[in-house]
């Protein structure tokens, strides 16, 4: 993974990209103008957008991007207008033909690519979904979603068994015989996706998918993608200015500025440590609980009890350390819950001997995977007056976050604004 810092440093990208990579960029270009590969010699190439503009009349769309995306990431290219992002896309199915650079997807060069080859590569691979839906209006939706089938040669049954499957994935089913003009803009949306997954894409592009519904439509479509791409897997890299939709739905997001790429990162890194003034204007009203997780901010146990090591011992280290209650796991490290002295101290007590510590005498307390981001854990902690304990999805015991960690992750420092 790419430092969260790094400033389009070429070889500093380079070295970054490795194996596992399935899409990988470098060294991009793309100058819009009268003889445009001009703009990369030594005299043009060290001057700004404007000054390159201004003494050749050419615009640059793209300049020197060095990116690499994973296999079933979901990566966001979010900036303002004009700053390369819909370009950036664009190039990388060549829509749009790059200046210089190269384009590299499961290890074949594009840029390299005849116009046969590209077409039937573009096709196999891409699954594409804009902001203007481009549906047919005299098509049914099950039509609409089938097209790119059709388009491919498959056979009408093969299309429309195929076309109702993903209908229904995307929530449609019982729509087919509709036409687009029937449908709200978010179902029409759906259509669109309908017909991008309709071709099994490894890679799904998604151009501001969202940004002309209203919000109420938007963040139901935003939870319902978040939905799919936990079943999907896909490789989709989606392009937005709206910085809330970028953390909600992005594994890792890279920030533009006139066509450069001036930070990467995942959504926690580009809140808590913005590269320049430029990501920190970006970010000033991102409420750092919606992208720090348990995992980044929980701390070791103080003190940590063992089943299997009975009542006696149990209670005898929480005294030594002055608690009153402990977490307590198994010879598996999975938590079990709370030992509290009371209890311990009933369970010593009792004329038969205790050996492990039974379930009952334990208390059951709510915990979050290392994922969890802080606003989910709000209700738990004002419910709950233990810290919260963090484990693994086989629910062994990691760590614990408090509330005073919580509020202290959230609240800005001396200088960065008031509580």
């Amino acid at each position: 993974m790419f430092d969260t810092n790094i400033v389009n440093d070429p070889e500093t990208v380079h070295s970054e990209i490795n194996n596992s990579s399935q899409i990988v960029i470098k060294d991009l270009w793309k100058v819009f103008g009268r003889d445009s590969k001009r703009v990369l010699g030594r005299k043009y190439k060290v001057l700004s957008k404007d000054e390159i503009q201004e003494k050749t009349g050419c615009v640059i769309g793209l300049r020197e991007i060095n990116l690499e995306i994973k296999k079933g990431e979901f990566y966001i290219l979010m900036g303002l207008s004009g700053s390369g992002k819909s370009t950036l896309i664009r190039n990388l199915i060549r829509l749009v033909k790059p200046t210089s650079g190269s384009i590299k997807i499961n290890g074949k060069n594009l840029t390299k690519m005849n116009h046969e080859k590209l077409l039937k590569f573009r096709r196999q691979t891409f699954g594409m979904v804009f902001q203007h839906y481009g549906l047919f209006p005299h098509l049914t939706v099950l039509d609409n979603a089938a097209y790119g089938l059709k388009v491919r040669g498959i056979s009408k049954e093969d299309r429309y068994t195929k076309a109702r499957e993903v209908l229904e994935t995307v929530g449609l089913k019982g729509w087919e015989d509709y036409h687009p003009g029937s449908l709200s803009g978010g179902m029409q949306q759906r259509v669109g996706l309908a017909r991008a997954l309709a071709n099994d894409p490894e890679i799904l592009l998604m151009d501001e998918p969202f940004s002309g519904l209203d919000p109420l439509i938007k963040r139901q479509m935003q939870d319902e993608l978040i939905e799919l791409q936990d079943k999907m897997q896909k490789t989709i890299i989606f392009v937005t200015h709206d910085l809330h939709e970028a953390l909600k739905l992005g594994d890792r997001i890279a920030i533009l500025r006139n066509g450069e790429t001036v930070q990467v990162g995942t959504p926690e890194e580009i809140v808590t440590q913005p590269a320049d003034d430029y990501v920190q204007d970006f970010v000033r009203d991102a409420s750092p609980a919606k992208v720090i997780t348990a995992g980044t901010i929980m701390e070791p146990a103080k003190i940590i009890l063992y089943a299997w090591e009975g009542p006696k011992t149990a209670l005898t280290l929480l005294r030594n350390n002055k608690r009153r209650a402990a977490f307590i796991v198994d010879k598996s490290h999975k938590l079990l819950g709370v030992a509290r002295e009371d209890k311990l101290e009933e369970l010593v007590n009792k004329p038969e001997k205790v050996g492990k510590i039974p379930a009952s005498a334990l208390r059951r307390v709510p915990s979050v995977g290392p994922d969890t981001i802080l606003e989910d854990m709000f209700s738990i902690v004002t419910k709950n007056q233990y810290p919260v304990p963090v484990v693994d999805k086989n629910n062994r015991f990691l760590g614990v976050v408090t509330t005073d960690q919580i509020f202290e992750s959230i609240t800005p420092t001396e200088g960065e604004g008031n509580v």
